[in-house]
């Protein structure tokens, strides 16, 4: 968590300001993951192309982004482009997104240094196209000595493709180091996922109101509290980022435990009598 003397709630417009003062700072989540949905929705509810829905969608990204980066939201990480969309989504569509992130690229390089965000990426990234690539990186090593929020995009992902990709990782140390398979850890295969390097999502946030998960982190999600909303992404600003924080302090984390309200505990177990069905 940034320290009180580099957060910028001043900066955040008087809406967002006033759902930030319901909150407890100290409980902001470290790790928030959005899956952006519902661009193609908003843009067919206003009989408009396709495409104005992505557009829009991106304006989102930098708007939530920013009141991510004022609060000090240490880690952000968006759905922006899954394998299955670069597989099955018309090859029109998926050029033009492919132009769109290198466009939202060059265009907010200087709005993430204003912010002192850093980005990074996961996904099978080395099948994007050459130029996406170049922009990526470019990108990534530009804002890498920034402190603030780290936004990553997921982009040419799946949960089950990082998983198997984690997998052949695994086997290839297992046969190098000879490691008994009997030794293997969740820690180890943790050591291989694409998100290694940041803690898992506290908060998973889907808008557009369909109730699944959509192959999106799914090794990293077991512990989320998930937040839907029926808001669509390209309608979705910090505000509602502020709020589904605010629902999230609402809830109490178990892990498997027992919580508050779960009734008292027993104990001397060994005394009670179990009934006969």
């Amino acid at each position: 968590m940034q320290s009180l003397s580099t957060l910028r709630i001043h900066e955040l417009p008087p809406d967002e300001r006033a759902v930030y003062a319901t909150l407890k700072p100290e409980a902001l989540p470290q790790h928030v993951a959005i899956i952006m949905d519902g661009n193609g929705r908003w843009a067919g509810r206003r009989s408009l192309k396709r495409f104005l829905g992505h557009q829009q969608g991106a304006r989102s990204v930098q708007l939530v982004t920013e009141t991510a980066s004022r609060i000090g939201l240490p880690w952000l990480t968006l759905y922006a482009f899954s394998l299955e969309n670069n597989l099955r989504r018309p090859r029109a569509e998926v050029n033009f997104l492919m132009r769109l992130l290198k466009s939202y690229l060059e265009s907010n390089v200087q709005r993430m240094m204003d912010n002192n965000v850093r980005m990074r990426y996961i996904g099978r990234t080395h099948d994007l196209p050459p130029e996406v690539q170049d922009k990526m990186r470019w990108v990534e090593e530009t804002t890498s000595r920034n402190t603030g929020t780290t936004l990553t995009l997921a982009l040419n992902y799946g949960g089950r493709s990082e998983l198997v990709d984690a997998f052949r990782a695994l086997a290839a140390e297992v046969h190098q180091k000879h490691i008994p398979l009997d030794h293997i850890t969740e820690q180890d295969i943790h050591r291989h996922i694409y998100t290694a390097h940041m803690p898992d999502p506290d908060l998973l946030i889907r808008t557009s109101g369909e109730l699944r998960i959509s192959n999106f982190l799914l090794w990293q999600i077991a512990y989320s509290e998930i937040f839907v909303t029926e808001r669509l992404w390209p309608d979705f600003r910090g505000i509602h980022l502020l709020e589904a924080i605010a629902a999230f302090q609402q809830r109490e984390r178990r892990y498997g435990g027992l919580g508050e309200a779960c009734g008292e505990v027993e104990e001397d177990i060994d005394r009670i009598h179990i009934a006969a069905s």
